[in-house]
Protein backbone atom coordinates (compact mmCIF):
# COMPACT_ATOMS: atom_id res chain seq x y z
CA UNK A 1 0.00 0.00 0.00
CA UNK A 2 1.35 3.37 -1.00
CA UNK A 3 1.21 5.69 2.00
CA UNK A 4 2.52 9.15 2.66
CA UNK A 5 3.07 10.47 6.16
CA UNK A 6 3.03 13.95 7.60
CA UNK A 7 4.49 14.72 11.02
CA UNK A 8 2.66 17.40 12.93
CA UNK A 9 4.47 18.94 15.90
CA UNK A 10 2.48 20.09 18.93
CA UNK A 11 4.12 23.41 19.80
CA UNK A 12 3.24 23.52 23.49
CA UNK A 13 1.30 21.81 26.27
CA UNK A 14 -1.62 23.28 28.12
CA UNK A 15 -1.48 23.04 31.92
CA UNK A 16 -3.21 25.11 34.54
CA UNK A 17 -4.44 27.57 31.93
CA UNK A 18 -0.96 28.54 30.70
CA UNK A 19 1.16 27.42 27.76
CA UNK A 20 4.74 26.35 28.39
CA UNK A 21 7.41 23.75 27.64
CA UNK A 22 8.28 21.66 30.68
CA UNK A 23 11.89 20.96 31.71
CA UNK A 24 13.33 17.87 33.33
CA UNK A 25 14.03 18.07 37.06
CA UNK A 26 17.35 16.27 36.45
CA UNK A 27 19.16 18.40 33.87
CA UNK A 28 16.77 21.19 32.84
CA UNK A 29 16.67 19.90 29.22
CA UNK A 30 13.37 20.60 27.44
CA UNK A 31 10.75 17.87 27.38
CA UNK A 32 9.26 17.98 23.90
CA UNK A 33 5.65 16.95 23.31
CA UNK A 34 4.94 13.70 21.52
CA UNK A 35 4.71 13.74 17.73
CA UNK A 36 1.32 13.13 16.17
CA UNK A 37 1.50 11.00 13.05
CA UNK A 38 -1.01 11.51 10.22
CA UNK A 39 -1.15 8.85 7.52
CA UNK A 40 -2.60 9.38 4.04
CA UNK A 41 -3.75 6.36 2.10
CA UNK A 42 -3.17 7.26 -1.55
CA UNK A 43 -3.94 3.80 -2.91
CA UNK A 44 -7.01 1.91 -4.09
CA UNK A 45 -10.18 3.62 -5.30
CA UNK A 46 -9.27 6.98 -6.83
CA UNK A 47 -10.80 9.93 -5.02
CA UNK A 48 -9.80 12.68 -7.38
CA UNK A 49 -9.92 16.38 -8.10
CA UNK A 50 -9.32 18.18 -11.37
CA UNK A 51 -7.58 21.38 -10.23
CA UNK A 52 -6.44 22.67 -13.62
CA UNK A 53 -7.59 26.23 -12.82
CA UNK A 54 -5.53 26.32 -9.62
CA UNK A 55 -2.49 28.31 -10.76
CA UNK A 56 -4.68 30.83 -12.57
CA UNK A 57 -6.83 31.23 -9.47
CA UNK A 58 -3.75 31.70 -7.31
CA UNK A 59 -2.37 34.34 -9.71
CA UNK A 60 -5.70 36.18 -9.35
CA UNK A 61 -5.34 36.28 -5.58
CA UNK A 62 -7.56 33.38 -4.58
CA UNK A 63 -6.72 31.72 -1.27
CA UNK A 64 -8.05 28.56 0.36
CA UNK A 65 -9.03 27.89 3.93
CA UNK A 66 -9.83 25.03 6.26
CA UNK A 67 -13.25 24.79 7.90
CA UNK A 68 -11.60 26.54 10.87
CA UNK A 69 -10.65 29.45 8.57
CA UNK A 70 -6.93 28.69 8.55
CA UNK A 71 -5.28 29.53 5.22
CA UNK A 72 -3.76 26.48 3.54
CA UNK A 73 -2.26 25.52 0.20
CA UNK A 74 -5.02 24.01 -1.93
CA UNK A 75 -3.57 20.61 -2.84
CA UNK A 76 -2.42 20.11 0.75
CA UNK A 77 -5.93 20.93 1.93
CA UNK A 78 -7.59 18.64 -0.60
CA UNK A 79 -5.45 15.75 0.63
CA UNK A 80 -6.68 16.37 4.17
CA UNK A 81 -10.23 16.38 2.78
CA UNK A 82 -9.84 12.84 1.42
CA UNK A 83 -8.49 13.26 -2.10
CA UNK A 84 -5.74 10.94 -3.35
CA UNK A 85 -5.52 11.81 -7.07
CA UNK A 86 -5.15 14.93 -9.22
CA UNK A 87 -6.34 15.43 -12.82
CA UNK A 88 -4.79 18.12 -15.05
CA UNK A 89 -5.86 19.25 -18.51
CA UNK A 90 -3.39 20.27 -21.18
CA UNK A 91 -3.98 22.42 -24.25
CA UNK A 92 -1.70 22.49 -27.30
CA UNK A 93 -1.00 26.22 -27.79
CA UNK A 94 -3.35 28.06 -25.41
CA UNK A 95 -1.42 31.26 -26.10
CA UNK A 96 -3.48 31.41 -29.31
CA UNK A 97 -6.63 32.05 -27.23
CA UNK A 98 -6.43 35.38 -25.39
CA UNK A 99 -10.13 35.70 -24.55
CA UNK A 100 -10.55 32.75 -22.22
CA UNK A 101 -7.71 30.30 -21.64
CA UNK A 102 -5.01 33.03 -21.88
CA UNK A 103 -2.04 30.70 -22.10
CA UNK A 104 -2.84 28.60 -19.03
CA UNK A 105 -2.70 24.78 -19.03
CA UNK A 106 0.22 24.68 -21.45
CA UNK A 107 3.05 22.20 -20.93
CA UNK A 108 4.89 24.37 -18.43
CA UNK A 109 1.81 25.10 -16.34
CA UNK A 110 0.83 21.43 -16.28
CA UNK A 111 4.37 20.45 -15.29
CA UNK A 112 4.30 22.88 -12.36
CA UNK A 113 0.99 21.60 -11.00
CA UNK A 114 1.95 17.97 -11.56
CA UNK A 115 5.22 18.53 -9.66
CA UNK A 116 3.31 19.97 -6.72
CA UNK A 117 0.87 17.05 -6.76
CA UNK A 118 3.66 14.50 -7.07
CA UNK A 119 5.45 15.88 -4.03
CA UNK A 120 2.31 15.45 -1.96
CA UNK A 121 2.00 11.82 -2.99
CA UNK A 122 -0.96 12.23 -5.34
CA UNK A 123 -1.64 9.87 -8.20
CA UNK A 124 -1.90 11.81 -11.45
CA UNK A 125 -4.16 11.87 -14.51
CA UNK A 126 -3.28 13.95 -17.57
CA UNK A 127 -6.19 15.05 -19.76
CA UNK A 128 -5.23 15.90 -23.36
CA UNK A 129 -7.78 18.13 -25.10
CA UNK A 130 -5.89 18.19 -28.43
CA UNK A 131 -7.01 21.76 -28.93
CA UNK A 132 -5.75 25.24 -28.11
CA UNK A 133 -8.76 25.68 -25.85
CA UNK A 134 -11.72 23.81 -24.40
CA UNK A 135 -12.63 20.52 -26.05
CA UNK A 136 -16.08 19.32 -25.01
CA UNK A 137 -19.37 18.15 -26.59
CA UNK A 138 -19.93 21.55 -28.18
CA UNK A 139 -16.45 22.19 -29.56
CA UNK A 140 -13.51 20.07 -30.65
CA UNK A 141 -11.53 22.62 -32.63
CA UNK A 142 -8.17 21.70 -34.10
CA UNK A 143 -5.17 23.58 -32.76
CA UNK A 144 -4.38 26.55 -34.96
CA UNK A 145 -1.05 25.03 -35.97
CA UNK A 146 -2.77 21.83 -37.10
CA UNK A 147 -5.58 23.47 -39.07
CA UNK A 148 -4.44 22.39 -42.53
CA UNK A 149 -2.97 18.99 -41.64
CA UNK A 150 -3.89 15.80 -43.45
CA UNK A 151 -5.24 12.84 -41.48
CA UNK A 152 -1.78 11.28 -41.25
CA UNK A 153 -0.25 14.58 -40.20
CA UNK A 154 -2.89 14.93 -37.48
CA UNK A 155 -2.08 11.46 -36.15
CA UNK A 156 1.59 12.38 -36.04
CA UNK A 157 0.81 15.69 -34.34
CA UNK A 158 -1.26 13.90 -31.69
CA UNK A 159 1.60 11.49 -31.06
CA UNK A 160 4.26 14.21 -30.95
CA UNK A 161 2.28 16.47 -28.62
CA UNK A 162 1.39 13.59 -26.30
CA UNK A 163 4.99 12.40 -26.05
CA UNK A 164 6.33 15.92 -25.63
CA UNK A 165 4.19 16.62 -22.56
CA UNK A 166 4.58 13.16 -21.03
CA UNK A 167 8.34 13.10 -21.56
CA UNK A 168 8.61 16.45 -19.75
CA UNK A 169 6.78 14.92 -16.79
CA UNK A 170 8.81 11.73 -16.87
CA UNK A 171 12.10 13.64 -16.93
CA UNK A 172 11.09 15.21 -13.60
CA UNK A 173 10.43 11.76 -12.11
CA UNK A 174 6.67 12.33 -12.02
CA UNK A 175 4.57 9.18 -12.25
CA UNK A 176 1.46 9.33 -14.44
CA UNK A 177 -1.14 6.66 -13.75
CA UNK A 178 -3.86 7.62 -16.22
CA UNK A 179 -3.96 9.56 -19.50
CA UNK A 180 -7.04 10.79 -21.35
CA UNK A 181 -6.73 10.90 -25.14
CA UNK A 182 -9.37 13.52 -25.82
CA UNK A 183 -11.87 15.24 -23.55
CA UNK A 184 -15.62 14.58 -23.65
CA UNK A 185 -15.41 13.24 -27.19
CA UNK A 186 -19.18 13.13 -27.58
CA UNK A 187 -18.88 13.15 -31.40
CA UNK A 188 -15.19 12.50 -31.86
CA UNK A 189 -12.35 15.02 -31.91
CA UNK A 190 -10.46 17.42 -34.18
CA UNK A 191 -13.59 18.55 -36.02
CA UNK A 192 -14.54 18.11 -38.75
CA UNK A 193 -11.89 15.53 -39.70
CA UNK A 194 -12.54 13.26 -36.70
CA UNK A 195 -16.24 13.94 -36.27
CA UNK A 196 -18.41 10.83 -35.99
CA UNK A 197 -21.25 12.21 -38.12
CA UNK A 198 -19.70 10.56 -41.18
CA UNK A 199 -18.15 7.15 -41.80
CA UNK A 200 -14.86 8.76 -42.76
CA UNK A 201 -14.92 10.81 -39.57
CA UNK A 202 -15.56 7.70 -37.47
CA UNK A 203 -12.57 5.97 -39.02
CA UNK A 204 -10.41 9.03 -38.42
CA UNK A 205 -11.58 9.37 -34.83
CA UNK A 206 -10.57 5.79 -34.07
CA UNK A 207 -7.20 6.44 -35.70
CA UNK A 208 -6.69 9.56 -33.58
CA UNK A 209 -7.49 7.68 -30.37
CA UNK A 210 -5.06 4.91 -31.31
CA UNK A 211 -2.34 7.43 -32.16
CA UNK A 212 -2.71 8.92 -28.70
CA UNK A 213 -2.82 5.50 -27.07
CA UNK A 214 0.37 4.32 -28.72
CA UNK A 215 2.16 7.56 -27.82
CA UNK A 216 1.19 7.22 -24.15
CA UNK A 217 2.45 3.64 -23.98
CA UNK A 218 5.75 4.66 -25.55
CA UNK A 219 6.48 7.01 -22.65
CA UNK A 220 4.56 5.40 -19.78
CA UNK A 221 3.99 1.73 -20.68
CA UNK A 222 2.07 1.08 -17.45
CA UNK A 223 -0.24 4.10 -17.68
CA UNK A 224 -3.90 3.39 -18.41
CA UNK A 225 -5.42 5.22 -21.38
CA UNK A 226 -8.93 6.66 -21.05
CA UNK A 227 -11.48 7.56 -23.71
CA UNK A 228 -13.83 10.07 -22.10
CA UNK A 229 -17.43 11.03 -22.91
CA UNK A 230 -19.96 13.26 -21.15
CA UNK A 231 -23.47 12.27 -19.97
CA UNK A 232 -22.51 9.15 -18.07
CA UNK A 233 -26.18 8.29 -17.64
CA UNK A 234 -26.80 8.13 -21.41
CA UNK A 235 -26.25 4.49 -22.37
CA UNK A 236 -27.20 5.06 -26.01
CA UNK A 237 -24.42 7.66 -26.41
CA UNK A 238 -21.79 5.31 -25.00
CA UNK A 239 -22.97 2.35 -27.04
CA UNK A 240 -22.86 4.44 -30.21
CA UNK A 241 -19.45 6.09 -29.72
CA UNK A 242 -17.67 3.06 -28.31
CA UNK A 243 -19.34 0.96 -30.99
CA UNK A 244 -17.69 3.15 -33.61
CA UNK A 245 -14.33 2.86 -31.87
CA UNK A 246 -14.61 -0.90 -31.48
CA UNK A 247 -15.61 -1.40 -35.11
CA UNK A 248 -12.58 0.60 -36.22
CA UNK A 249 -10.08 -1.17 -33.94
CA UNK A 250 -9.36 1.75 -31.63
CA UNK A 251 -7.37 1.08 -28.47
CA UNK A 252 -8.28 2.10 -24.93
CA UNK A 253 -7.91 0.77 -21.37
CA UNK A 254 -10.63 2.62 -19.46
CA UNK A 255 -13.98 4.19 -20.33
CA UNK A 256 -14.24 7.63 -18.72
CA UNK A 257 -17.43 9.55 -17.92
CA UNK A 258 -18.78 12.93 -16.83
CA UNK A 259 -21.97 13.56 -14.85
CA UNK A 260 -23.45 16.98 -14.03
CA UNK A 261 -27.05 17.07 -12.77
CA UNK A 262 -28.68 20.45 -13.32
CA UNK A 263 -30.80 21.49 -10.33
CA UNK A 264 -31.64 24.96 -11.68
CA UNK A 265 -35.26 26.13 -11.61
CA UNK A 266 -34.65 29.30 -13.61
CA UNK A 267 -36.92 30.09 -16.56
CA UNK A 268 -39.26 27.26 -15.64
CA UNK A 269 -36.54 24.63 -15.90
CA UNK A 270 -37.36 21.32 -14.23
CA UNK A 271 -34.43 20.19 -12.06
CA UNK A 272 -32.79 16.91 -12.98
CA UNK A 273 -33.56 13.92 -10.79
CA UNK A 274 -30.01 13.29 -9.56
CA UNK A 275 -30.88 10.00 -7.90
CA UNK A 276 -32.24 8.63 -11.17
CA UNK A 277 -29.20 9.98 -13.05
CA UNK A 278 -26.85 8.32 -10.58
CA UNK A 279 -28.64 4.99 -10.91
CA UNK A 280 -28.66 5.22 -14.71
CA UNK A 281 -24.95 6.03 -14.75
CA UNK A 282 -24.08 3.11 -12.46
CA UNK A 283 -26.17 0.80 -14.65
CA UNK A 284 -24.36 2.12 -17.73
CA UNK A 285 -21.01 1.44 -16.06
CA UNK A 286 -21.94 -2.16 -15.35
CA UNK A 287 -23.23 -2.72 -18.89
CA UNK A 288 -20.07 -1.25 -20.49
CA UNK A 289 -17.81 -3.34 -18.26
CA UNK A 290 -19.69 -6.46 -19.32
CA UNK A 291 -19.79 -5.53 -23.01
CA UNK A 292 -16.19 -4.41 -23.52
CA UNK A 293 -14.43 -6.08 -20.58
CA UNK A 294 -13.12 -2.59 -19.79
CA UNK A 295 -12.89 -0.81 -16.41
CA UNK A 296 -14.68 2.51 -16.03
CA UNK A 297 -14.00 5.74 -14.19
CA UNK A 298 -15.94 8.89 -13.37
CA UNK A 299 -13.53 11.57 -14.64
CA UNK A 300 -15.75 14.59 -13.93
CA UNK A 301 -18.66 15.02 -11.56
CA UNK A 302 -20.26 18.10 -10.07
CA UNK A 303 -23.39 19.78 -8.76
CA UNK A 304 -24.10 23.32 -7.48
CA UNK A 305 -22.06 23.86 -4.31
CA UNK A 306 -24.95 25.44 -2.40
CA UNK A 307 -27.56 22.83 -3.37
CA UNK A 308 -29.06 21.53 -0.12
CA UNK A 309 -28.64 17.91 -1.23
CA UNK A 310 -25.12 18.26 -2.66
CA UNK A 311 -23.50 16.07 0.00
CA UNK A 312 -26.21 13.46 -0.45
CA UNK A 313 -25.62 13.46 -4.22
CA UNK A 314 -21.88 12.86 -3.92
CA UNK A 315 -22.29 10.31 -1.13
CA UNK A 316 -24.87 8.36 -3.10
CA UNK A 317 -22.74 8.25 -6.24
CA UNK A 318 -19.41 7.46 -4.58
CA UNK A 319 -20.96 4.74 -2.43
CA UNK A 320 -22.56 3.05 -5.43
CA UNK A 321 -19.48 3.47 -7.62
CA UNK A 322 -17.30 1.74 -5.02
CA UNK A 323 -19.64 -1.26 -5.20
CA UNK A 324 -18.90 -1.67 -8.92
CA UNK A 325 -15.87 -3.94 -8.99
CA UNK A 326 -14.34 -2.44 -12.15
CA UNK A 327 -15.08 1.20 -11.36
CA UNK A 328 -11.64 2.60 -10.57
CA UNK A 329 -12.55 5.95 -9.06
CA UNK A 330 -14.43 9.25 -9.04
CA UNK A 331 -12.93 12.67 -9.91
CA UNK A 332 -14.67 15.94 -9.10
CA UNK A 333 -14.15 18.81 -11.53
CA UNK A 334 -12.49 21.96 -10.18
CA UNK A 335 -13.81 21.47 -6.61
CA UNK A 336 -11.60 24.33 -5.37
CA UNK A 337 -13.64 26.90 -7.33
CA UNK A 338 -15.60 29.44 -5.35
CA UNK A 339 -16.94 32.96 -5.61
CA UNK A 340 -18.37 32.27 -9.08
CA UNK A 341 -14.88 31.85 -10.56
CA UNK A 342 -15.24 31.95 -14.37
CA UNK A 343 -19.00 31.63 -13.82
CA UNK A 344 -18.59 28.09 -12.50
CA UNK A 345 -20.79 27.21 -9.51
CA UNK A 346 -20.31 23.44 -9.21
CA UNK A 347 -17.22 23.49 -7.03
CA UNK A 348 -17.13 22.18 -3.47
CA UNK A 349 -16.01 25.30 -1.58
CA UNK A 350 -18.30 27.99 -0.21
CA UNK A 351 -18.08 31.66 -1.14
CA UNK A 352 -15.54 32.33 1.61
CA UNK A 353 -13.09 29.75 0.28
CA UNK A 354 -13.81 27.04 2.85
CA UNK A 355 -14.68 23.41 1.99
CA UNK A 356 -18.30 22.31 2.14
CA UNK A 357 -19.65 19.11 3.69
CA UNK A 358 -19.69 17.51 0.24
CA UNK A 359 -16.10 16.40 0.84
CA UNK A 360 -17.43 13.99 3.46
CA UNK A 361 -18.43 11.72 0.58
CA UNK A 362 -14.74 11.22 -0.25
CA UNK A 363 -13.55 10.63 3.31
CA UNK A 364 -15.98 7.88 4.26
Amino acid sequence: MKRFKQILFIASALLGGSLFTACSDDNDTPTFPEKEEVTYDMSGFARGADVSWLTEMESSGYKFYTAEEKEQECMYLLRDLGMNAIRLRVWVNPENDTDDVRGWCNKGDVLLKAWRAHNLGYRIMIDFHYSDRWADPGQQAKPKAWADYSVEQLKQAIADHTKDVLNALKEKGIDVEWVQVGNETHQGMLFPTGQTTSEEGRINFAGFVTAGYDAVKEVYPEAKVIVHLDKGNDASLYNRIFGYLYENNAKWDIIGMSLYPDISTEDGHTPDDWEAMNDACIANMKALIAKYNTPVMMCEIGISWDYEEAEAFYTDFVTKAKEVEQCLGVFTWEPQCYGNWKGYSKGMFDDSGKPTHSFNAFKR
